[in-house]
C-alpha cells in the first residue's frame, strides 16, 4: 500500500525543494543562548531564538529545575484530574495569575494546546469568533475545532473588525481573538481600540501573549500593560517556552469561571500529561525573578532600539515593530535562504522565513533580539547583514 503513497510524497517533497521552500534543521550542540555551537563545531551568534530575556540557560532557573527534579521527580505520568497535579503546578498557576492580574490560570503542555483547547469548551454554533487575519496557526486550528460562526478581519484593521462585530450581533456571544505581538511581523495589536469596540458591541476579548509577555510593556506584562488595561481582557493565553525560560508549557489565564470550565471540558488539558515538575519549579522561580527587577526588560528594549535604528540607517526594509522581532524583508524565498546561509558563514545564526510560514512573496529573515545580547554582538550582526546585503544586492 505504501508504494503509491511513497511516490506521491517523494514528488511533493521534490516540488518543495525545487521551489526553494524546503526546511532544513540545523543542529545545535550547546545550551541555547546568545552564543551557540552548531554541529560543525562553529560558534555563532544566535539571532533567531525566542529567548527574549536570555533565560534559556540561566543558572538560577537550572538550579530551580534541578531542585524540583530531586524533590518532585522526573515526570507525572498522568493527566491533571487523575493524579497529575502537584502543589507546584498550583503554585505556578497562582504566579501566572498574579503576573497578569487575572483570577485563575490553567496550565497546558504548550500554548498550541492552550489555543487548541479554549474555544470548543466555551462556545457553540450559537456564538461567533472574530479573528485577526495574522493570528498564529494554533489559534486558527483552535477555531476550526469549534462550531461557532467565524469572522476574520485584516491585520489590526479596526474598521473591518467593527464591520464583523456588527454582522455578529445576531449571535449569542461574540469573542474577538488576537495575537498580542504578531510573530512574523513584530507589530502589536491595537488593544485599546479593540477593547473600545468590544465594549460597544458586547464582545469578549482574548489575547495570545506568547511573543509579548516578558517583552512588551515596561515590566514585561505584555500588551495589557502597554495599553494600561491590565485585568480588562477576558482570556489571555501564553507560553513558558519563549521569554519565560524557553522550556515548554503553555497557559490560559482569565476569569475564574472560564478557567473552571476549561478544567472540566478542555480536551488538551484533560487528555495530556501535566508539565514536568522541573518545568513547574523553574517557572515559579522565573516569575519571582521577574518581580524582583526590570533589568532584563530594560536591556532588551535598549537592544531593540539600537538594532532597529542601525539596520534602518543601513537601508534595510524593516517591518514596523514594537516588540523584539525585527522582520528584514527580502520578498524572495530563495534569497532569504541564500542570505541566511551567507550570514551563517559570517557567524550569524538566522533563518529565512517563506511560504507557507509567511504569505507568498513576503519572504524575510526574522531577527529576534534578546537581553542576552551585548552591544558587540549587535554590532557584529549589523555589520554582517550589511556585508551580505551588499553582496546579494539587497542594499
Amino acid at each position: 500500500m505504501y508504494g503509491d503513497f511513497q511516490k506521491f510524497l517523494q514528488k511533493e517533497l521534490s516540488s518543495i525543494k525545487e521551489q526553494g521552500l524546503f526546511k532544513n534543521e540545523r543542529i545545535i550542540t550547546s545550551p541555547q543562548g546568545a552564543i551557540i555551537k552548531i554541529e560543525s563545531g562553529q560558534e555563532v551568534l544566535n539571532f533567531c531564538a525566542n529567548n527574549y530575556l536570555g533565560l534559556s540557560d540561566n543558572n538560577e532557573l537550572i538550579e530551580a529545575a534541578k531542585k524540583s527534579l530531586d524533590e518532585r521527580g522526573y515526570g507525572m505520568s498522568s493527566v491533571r484530574f487523575i493524579c497529575g497535579t502537584q502543589d507546584i503546578h498550583k503554585q505556578l498557576e497562582e504566579k501566572i495569575s498574579e503576573f497578569f492580574g487575572t483570577e485563575d490560570t490553567i496550565l497546558y503542555a504548550a500554548c498550541f494546546d492552550a489555543n487548541g483547547g479554549v474555544f470548543e469548551p466555551l462556545l457553540t454554533d450559537e456564538d461567533a469568533i472574530i479573528s485577526d487575519s495574522l493570528n498564529h496557526a494554533s489559534i486558527i486550528d483552535g477555531v476550526r475545532l469549534c462550531k461557532a460562526k467565524r469572522y476574520r478581519y485584516s491585520n489590526a484593521d479596526m474598521n473591518e473588525l467593527e464591520k464583523c462585530l456588527k454582522e455578529a450581533q445576531s449571535q449569542r456571544f461574540r469573542i474577538i481573538v488576537t495575537d498580542g505581538v504578531f510573530s512574523m511581523d513584530g507589530n502589536v495589536a491595537p488593544l485599546d481600540k479593540i477593547l473600545e469596540l468590544a465594549d460597544k458591541y458586547k464582545a469578549l476579548v482574548m489575547v495570545d501573549e506568547s511573543h509579548s509577555a516578558g517583552v512588551v510593556g515596561k515590566t514585561g506584562r505584555g500588551v495589557t500593560e502597554l495599553y494600561k488595561c491590565k485585568g480588562k481582557v477576558d482570556i489571555i493565553t501564553g507560553t513558558l517556552g519563549k521569554a519565560f525560560g524557553g522550556a515548554i508549557g503553555g497557559f490560559t489565564t482569565g476569569h475564574k469561571e472560564i478557567i473552571s470550565m476549561l478544567r472540566q471540558r478542555s480536551r488538551p488539558y484533560l487528555f495530556s500529561n501535566s508539565i514536568p515538575p522541573m518545568v513547574a519549579g523553574a517557572g515559579i522561580h522565573m516569575f519571582e525573578m521577574m518581580n524582583e527587577t526590570n533589568d532584563r526588560q530594560n536591556k532588551l528594549h535598549k537592544n531593540v532600539d539600537y538594532f532597529i535604528t542601525k539596520m534602518k540607517d543601513a537601508g534595510f526594509d524593516i517591518k514596523p515593530t514594537q516588540s523584539a522581532i525585527c522582520a528584514v524583508m527580502l520578498y524572495d524565498a530563495k534569497l532569504s535562504q541564500n542570505m541566511a546561509t551567507n550570514l551563517l558563514n559570517e557567524g550569524i545564526y538566522v533563518t529565512g522565513f517563506y511560504y507557507p510560514v509567511v504569505p507568498k512573496g513576503e519572504a524575510r529573515i526574522r531577527v529576534q533580539l534578546s537581553a542576552a545580547h551585548e552591544t558587540e554582538h549587535l554590532n557584529k550582526c549589523i555589520n554582517a547583514f550589511i556585508k551580505v546585503g551588499k553582496e546579494l544586492g539587497v542594499i
